[in-house]
């Protein structure tokens, strides 16, 4: 490695080691922009509906060949020969979990309606990650933001979203997560909900019509095997999700009333701009523990545990995971959670 990698690399550890305090830094660019449920989670008016909308009412539309983003694969800063930050990631600090995999890209709003179209990855990872690392290498004028412009703007980036996922048990307890900064490429030693993944298709191909993978549910059911049991993400060839053991009992607990899901709104963090779908997902305690009875104290991304659903948010943490949550307490009981045994009103 040479000396303009490792100062790369300096300054991605640098990043890694301060994301809460780079994130309050982001955050006071945008003195102006609305914030989702008093967190730094940037959001447009209209984003977060005045009540939770059923997981099902959420309406997803495809568009197969959008116009591509104003900004794309930004080399500004990157040590010499290395023309993408994803590149630059991949050879000099490559996490546990990196793939180039499809993605959906979100190009409008307007809840309970979503468009997308087709993205990777690492189309992402090449504007968000390059936006946090020259703000943590202090850059002057910090020039990817800067062509970025308003993070709000859909049309300016590859707007990759995450299923962020507040689950959260009848009785009043959440899953919480510890990402560990060794193992993941996106917020790494902060707090964060269960279960996040980016929203993707299953079969690695978005289908002539953008049909495959294009399912909220479908994405989070994955992301609870894997998060909450430990299952690895290769489903292997002919892999039928819908005749799936685990999915067809988690359907039917939804079905059955035993599992309530809805969608809370989104955002985007000021730091990375990764933008965030934020849902709750109530789970009756017996469901619970017939469900994740297995659920793992150490998964491929961090550290798990169970905390009080009270209506603290534990520091440092992701704004969309702080937003979601403070949405889900926010609409407890139309949720229908009992909370009343933590003494808040």
């Amino acid at each position: 490695m040479n000396a303009e990698e490792q100062r790369w690399r300096d300054e991605r550890d640098a990043l890694n080691a301060g994301r809460a305090r780079l994130g309050e830094i982001a955050g006071g660019l945008y003195p102006d922009v609305p914030r989702v449920a008093g967190t730094p989670l940037l959001c447009r008016e209209g984003w977060v509906p005045d009540a939770p909308i059923p997981l099902e009412d959420v309406r997803l539309e495809w568009e197969a060949d959008p116009a591509p983003p104003s900004v794309r694969d930004p080399s500004d800063g990157l040590p010499s020969g290395y023309r993408t930050y994803a590149a630059a990631m991949a050879a000099l600090a490559k996490p546990a979990t990196f793939e180039d995999r499809p993605s959906h890209r979100l190009l409008a709003a307007d809840p309970p309606v979503l468009r997308l179209g087709p993205a990777r990855y690492f189309d992402g990872v090449n504007v968000g990650e390059a936006v946090a690392h020259e703000l943590a290498a202090r850059r002057d004028g910090l020039p990817v933001r800067a062509r970025v412009g308003d993070p709000l703007d859909l049309a300016r980036r590859a707007a990759l979203p995450a299923i962020t996922t507040v689950t959260v048990t009848a009785s009043g307890s959440y899953v919480l997560h510890w990402r560990d900064p060794a193992k993941v490429a996106h917020a790494g030693g902060l707090h964060q909900v269960m279960p996040v993944g980016v929203f993707q298709p299953l079969d690695g191909e978005h289908g002539e019509h953008g049909e495959h993978g294009l399912s909220l549910w479908h994405c989070m059911v994955r992301e609870y095997a894997e998060e909450f049991l430990g299952r690895g993400e290769d489903y292997g060839p002919g892999f039928v999700q819908d005749e799936w053991p685990f999915h067809r009992e988690l359907t039917e607990a939804r079905e059955q009333g035993a599992v309530r899901a809805h969608f809370l709104g989104l955002g985007v963090d000021p730091l990375t701009f990764a933008l965030d779908l934020l849902t709750v997902v109530v789970v009756e305690d017996a469901a619970f523990r017939a469900l994740f009875g297995g659920l793992v104290a150490v998964n491929a991304e961090g550290t798990v545990s169970m905390a009080p659903f009270d209506g603290t948010v534990p520091e440092p943490m992701q704004p969309a995971g702080a937003a979601a949550l403070r949405l889900a307490w926010r609409h407890r009981a139309a949720l229908g959670v009992t909370t009343a045994h933590f003494g808040r009103p």
